[in-house]
């Protein structure tokens, strides 16, 4: 294919992530956005424990158990000419460094906010992460079906919280059963709301043309005057939308909606082909990627054990930075230099899988590998580049692990090494003779998860144990033999992680601040990235 075809598929890519605090609806929005891209026919609902049917995004067990999303699914479709790749997050904060490393794969972000309960902790936490990266927000306001906080107050949550300027591209009239629609201030018109999550995408909303047609006053009185007038005092107030303003990270456009009755769903969808940007630049250690290049590269953000329990897969994911991928071509992996061929390159919708003959920058695409790609691995035709980015926290919880069956033990570390290297959960292995593995986790229930996985990917059951550990810090030295020096002396309190990166773990905050003091020359770290690398 030419230079001049490579850079038109690339400008057709799409490639963004859905954020959210738990239970604002993300999910659900990301199925809506399936059914109106024509990707899926029906639905499913996420709400009942028991439901017959699931998320289309939600695959693992766990999932379709508690109704929540813990791992990040990657779905690919196609929607007016372009390519979307649309990449759905855990909302649950316990998972919060599995969305990190997802919002450094892609291009924009559809932030999706609970009318009710307004802009809450754990979207702000990926707020900050998209603002540090100066990622383009889509903004969402979900559930107008219900009883809902004052859209004004909303409209100053998100500007407050986001810090950039908010443009409302619609306005809702009414809320709970009083909503009737929403006003599109782009096009100055209202879409009437139809309650009623199967109305399909080829049903058109009903449409009043006007904001000072008498027709709405007459229909919805006092509801449409109140919105009126906000509307008319947003309009006077809020800057006109620049894309360009968007794009650098200082602008989102807002859409009200209501994603379980399908109403609000289409726009945001057409929002996003319209104005989310195609792939941009990609900044290595070596050098800045442009993705139009010739040349092939593509950086492993995540890596899912067992996708498919009855073949015991492990798939990286691979964002593509650049150039164009075709099936069986030789890549080398720039940690180690191997080379591989992968033949059985797949794209995903939800469990559905297909093979991918190529694909281009922005697309991700799915090699299944038995351990060959880690978290952060660069693949090229041949030159070594390096990125960064893809971050581990220092865990804030510990538990001990152990086999209730020694048989298993082998099986244990087995399962234990795989999620650890697909970044499920930090698993540190001490130095000190005859102690357990310990588990390092960001929230509670991302023992819970592993200990499942361990149970029904790996046939293991495990335990838990109280740890005597609080915090970990990674540490370097400058100089190789005083970091030697440090962790001999401290063995008692050492352990590596699974990329052998050493650890040093304290019983309380005191403990640190002590050997901090005593030991000048170490660095310690709250943050690791791919391949041991550390900051602070």
């Amino acid at each position: 294919m030419s230079i001049h075809s490579t850079k038109q598929e690339v400008a057709r890519r799409r490639t963004f992530a859905i954020i959210s605090h738990p239970d604002a609806g993300k999910t659900t929005l990301t199925e809506k956005i399936l059914l109106f891209a024509g990707a899926i026919q029906i639905a499913g609902s996420v709400k009942a424990r028991k439901a017959s049917r699931h998320a289309a995004s939600d695959w693992m067990e766990i999932e379709k158990q508690r109704g929540i999303s813990v791992a990040s699914s990657v779905m690919q479709m196609e929607y007016q000419d372009c390519v979307i790749n649309l990449l759905d997050t855990p909302g649950h904060q316990d998972f919060s460094e599995d969305t990190y490393r997802v919002l450094t794969a892609v291009d924009a972000a559809l932030m999706v906010i609970d009318a009710a309960n307004g802009v809450e902790p754990q979207t702000i936490r990926l707020l900050e992460v998209c603002r540090a990266r100066n990622t383009p927000i889509i903004t969402f306001i979900n559930k107008l079906d219900r009883e809902v906080k004052p859209p004004l107050d909303l409209i100053q949550e998100v500007e407050s919280h986001l810090r950039m300027d908010v443009v409302p591209f619609s306005w809702p009239i009414g809320m709970g059963k009083q909503f009737a629609g929403v006003f599109d201030v782009q096009l100055d018109r209202m879409r009437l709301f139809q309650s009623g999550r199967d109305r399909r995408p080829e049903q058109e909303d009903q449409t009043i043309e006007g904001l000072n047609n008498p027709e709405l006053e007459q229909k919805f009185g006092q509801a449409f005057l109140q919105a009126r007038e906000e509307i008319e005092l947003l309009q006077a107030a809020s800057p006109a939308f620049d894309h360009e303003a968007f794009l650098a990270g200082r602008q989102t456009p807002v859409f009200f909606g209501s994603a379980i009755n399908n109403f609000g769903v289409q726009e945001v969808l057409e929002a996003l082909v319209k104005y989310a940007p195609a792939p941009g630049p990609r900044q290595a250690l070596e050098r800045t990627v442009n993705p139009d290049e010739g040349k092939f590269t593509g950086v492993v953000f995540k890596v899912q054990a067992n996708m498919d329990p009855a073949h015991r897969d492990r798939v990286a994911f691979v964002r593509v930075s650049s150039g164009q991928f075709n099936r069986g071509m030789r890549l080398k992996v720039s940690r180690n230099q191997k080379e591989i061929r992968p033949n059985n390159v797949v794209s995903f919708l939800s469990q559905r899988r297909e093979l991918v003959e190529e694909a281009f920058a922005g697309d991700v695409i799915g090699i299944p590998n038995h351990g060959i790609l880690h978290l952060g691995d660069v693949l090229t035709e041949g030159e070594v580049l390096h990125f960064t980015g893809l971050p581990f926290f220092a865990p804030e919880l510990f538990q001990a692990v152990e086999v209730k069956d020694p048989l298993r033990t082998k099986q244990l570390r087995t399962g234990l090494t795989q999620l650890g290297e697909e970044g499920a959960i930090q698993v540190f292995r001490p130095v000190a003779a005859g102690a357990t593995l310990l588990l390092g986790a960001v929230g509670q229930l991302q023992f819970e998860v592993v200990i499942h996985r361990l149970k029904t990917e790996y046939g293991v059951e495990a335990r838990l144990m109280p740890a005597r550990f609080t915090l970990a810090r990674w540490v370097t030295a400058d100089d190789p033999k005083v970091l030697a020096k440090f962790l001999d002396a401290n063995a008692a309190q050492i352990a590596y992680d699974v990329v052998e990166a050493p650890a040093y773990l304290a019983g309380s905050p005191a403990q640190l601040r002590v050997v901090q003091d005593r030991y000048p020359d170490v660095q310690f770290h709250t943050m690791r990235e791919h391949g041991g690398k550390v900051f602070q």
